[in-house]
């Protein structure tokens, strides 16, 4: 069996210039692995740099210097392994919620009848089931994010990074959406990279909880979660949730210089 990681990242650092030629440094110096079929939440303050993180590793975004390894081989070698999730869920208003998931197969010239299978079963675990041809207009923003998470994961990716994608919804939808993606990941076996503002989401979805400091990002803690799953409601009212979401609290406080 391979011990090679799902994700490592090295030493990575991203800097961008201005027109007058000022220096801004995002990341630096972010050094962590990812193992294989694990969930680890990125939280930290806006601005840190996290979605940079995140673009970084996905490919999208070129690191200044450092590198990124997926499979212990080079980003560049490995895209169609990797999947995003965005804040927004982006689906194509004229193709119906089959068609939206079939997009990335499509693009890559891949669409074939176990696809079309696959398609309808990640609907059918979303709980999207009688929904397929149906328009992104007659969902909740809820049940559209879903959609966009099943064209995510259409293609089997080895890797699924997730900015920030329930922060437009409400508080009940957000809850729901938590146990859908525990539910989906725990079935799927890939592994997750995803970014929270909410501390408390970030410790009932993680195995791990890397958080990012101020500009220039640079992680300043790695905490391991230690809660059975399935995670249930109960858990988030148990002294150990609260230690650690009290605990990730006071790291953020002092990379914010919040006292």
């Amino acid at each position: 069996m391979s011990n090679t990681s799902a994700i490592s990242v090295k030493n990575v650092g991203v800097t961008f210039h201005s027109r007058d030629g000022a220096e801004n440094k995002v990341l630096e110096g972010v050094d962590f692995d990812v193992q294989p079929g694990e969930f680890v939440s990125i939280v930290g303050q806006s601005g840190s740099g996290k979605t940079t993180l995140l673009k970084t590793i996905s490919g999208l975004q070129q690191a200044t210097h450092g590198e990124v390894l997926v499979n212990g081989k080079p980003i560049a070698e490995q895209v169609e392994d990797i999947a995003m999730v965005f804040q927004a869920p982006v689906l194509l208003p004229w193709r119906n919620n089959l068609n939206n998931v079939l997009l990335p197969l499509e693009f890559r010239g891949t669409r074939s009848k176990e696809s079309l299978d696959r398609a309808y079963q990640l609907l059918e675990m979303a709980g999207l089931k009688g929904k397929e041809t149906r328009y992104s207009y007659e969902l909740s923003g809820g049940m559209q994010q879903r959609v966009a998470i099943c064209r995510a994961l259409v293609s089997n990716p080895q890797l699924l990074l997730m900015d920030e994608p329930f922060g437009a919804l409400d508080a009940m939808t957000r809850d729901s959406m938590n146990f859908e993606i525990q539910k989906i990941w725990m079935r799927e076996k890939c592994s997750v990279l995803f970014v929270t503002h909410s501390i408390s989401e970030a410790v009932w979805l993680g195995d791990r909880v890397i958080i990012v400091g101020d500009r220039p990002g640079h992680i300043v803690a790695d905490i391991k979660i230690d809660i059975p799953r399935p995670r249930a409601k109960e858990h988030r009212f148990s002294e150990v949730f609260s230690d650690y979401v009290a605990e990730i609290e006071s790291f953020i406080g002092v990379t914010a210089g919040i006292s």
